[in-house]
């Protein structure tokens, strides 16, 4: 198991212990990109303080975090790929639907995490996620996109947007 810098010794093997499922279930129903998201959302829940991994059951946390990441990435709409259903997901973890949403709910509340929040998004979605690309200018929330190379250029600078985009 991987022990980044980034999580507090103390939870390292608490860590582990919740990567090593949500590996297991990214390996047999999702992608290299969910599996490294997952990583990191795992690190920033060992980081916060207090940290809310350190009670509860394994497999809910694990269950939980990807169930919160499949929320922000429509996992759960038949149309995206991949496509995994809310039950599917619950059922690997020997979890019911209810508990996994409700835990989500926990890790969304406490990191302040929203549908489509950018910063949890799927590398190779952000150039379509709407929300990536909203910056306010004299007071109007406009897509940055649509806006001149020098505005998209500040607003990189300013990490308002993940990158300036190709023309």
């Amino acid at each position: 198991m991987s022990k980044p810098d980034n999580v507090p010794v103390a939870l390292r093997d608490r860590y582990n212990e919740i990567i090593a499922l949500v590996d297991s279930f990214c390996e047999e129903h999702l992608t290299q990109e969910y599996q490294n998201l997952c990583h990191t959302l795992t690190a920033k829940l060992c980081r916060k303080r207090p940290s809310p991994i350190t009670t509860g059951k394994v497999n809910t946390w694990a269950c939980a975090i990807v169930y919160t990441l499949g929320r922000v990435n429509f996992l759960f709409d038949k149309s995206q790929t991949p496509f995994v259903r809310a039950d599917t997901l619950c059922q690997h973890f020997a979890l019911s639907t209810s508990t996994a949403s409700a835990k989500s709910k926990t890790i969304m509340d406490a990191l302040n995490i929203g549908v489509m929040e950018p910063a949890w998004t799927l590398p190779s979605r952000i150039q379509s996620n709407p929300m990536a690309w909203m910056i306010q200018v004299n007071g109007l929330l406009v897509d940055a996109r649509h806006m001149p190379l020098e505005v998209q250029e500040a607003a990189f600078r300013r990490g308002m947007i993940p990158f300036v985009p190709k023309p």
